[in-house]
């Protein structure tokens, strides 16, 4: 398969490394250096892009993208209010897009366990609920796009809550999910969603260890991307490659 890389920072580095142990050729690499000296043409030798950039310019990338026909994986997050404007683009041009806030496989098992623990405790309403999340310094958004994931998981599935909000120390209201965010150091993610009570707590909680992990994941929904027209997520690879 050829890759097209759209982002040459850590990530793009780390994704280039495992596309190649995996056979994979890379044929562009896109940064902001030479984003305006590259071509249509140059992006169309590319079975599959992988972008991971900044919110300001993923959107353009996408269309850029999709109006050369060639499918996009991204893990760029911060634009996510313009997702309706993205869907419906890349299906007006027929495309591929493929999205995650986080391609970790252990994190998106956690997104599933944080849904099934949600709706269970739907019945149990002194429990209060309370996300945070640690990034490194370098990370331009707060919250996370996996911490904004997991408290959409929860309101979905948990009726005492409406919204979620970044919480800096304020009074939220009663149907209003708490999410804290850390930046320290070179810390590559860590997201815990804490059931409190006045007599106990639950916490669920999910660790990376290195950004491997997440490179890792967007080479296979590369893979998984490779041939198809849609919008797709790590559900789909989920169910496509672990048969869960």
């Amino acid at each position: 398969m050829r890759i097209a890389l759209l982002g040459y920072g850590k990530m793009g580095k780390m994704i280039e490394r495992i596309a190649v142990s995996r056979g994979h050729q890379v044929v562009l690499v896109v940064d902001l250096d030479n984003r305006a000296d590259c071509s249509v043409e140059q992006l169309r030798q590319a079975d599959v892009a992988i972008e991971f950039t900044t919110p300001a310019v993923a959107v353009d990338n996408y269309k850029w993208c999709m109006d050369a026909g060639v499918p996009v994986v991204s893990g760029t997050t911060g634009w996510l209010d313009r997702w309706e404007e993205v869907v419906g683009y890349c299906r007006e041009k027929g495309g591929g897009f493929f999205y995650a806030s986080n391609f970790s496989i252990g994190v998106n098992i956690f997104f599933r366990l944080n849904k099934y623990l949600a709706k269970m405790m739907d019945n149990f309403r002194d429990y209060k609920i309370f996300i945070e999340e640690t990034h490194h310094i370098h990370k331009l958004d707060a919250p996370s796009g996996t911490a904004i994931t997991l408290a959409e998981g929860i309101i979905k599935n948990h009726s005492a809550y409406r919204s979620w909000k970044l919480y800096q120390g304020e009074e939220l209201g009663e149907d209003v999910l708490p999410v804290a965010a850390k930046r320290i150091g070179e810390v590559p993610g860590i997201h815990g969603v804490t059931y409190k009570s006045a007599v106990d707590e639950i916490e669920i909680r999910h660790s990376a260890f290195s950004r491997e992990g997440f490179a890792q994941g967007a080479v296979f929904a590369a893979e998984f991307l490779f041939g198809k027209k849609g919008v797709y997520g790590m559900d789909d690879l989920l169910s496509d490659k672990l048969k869960v």
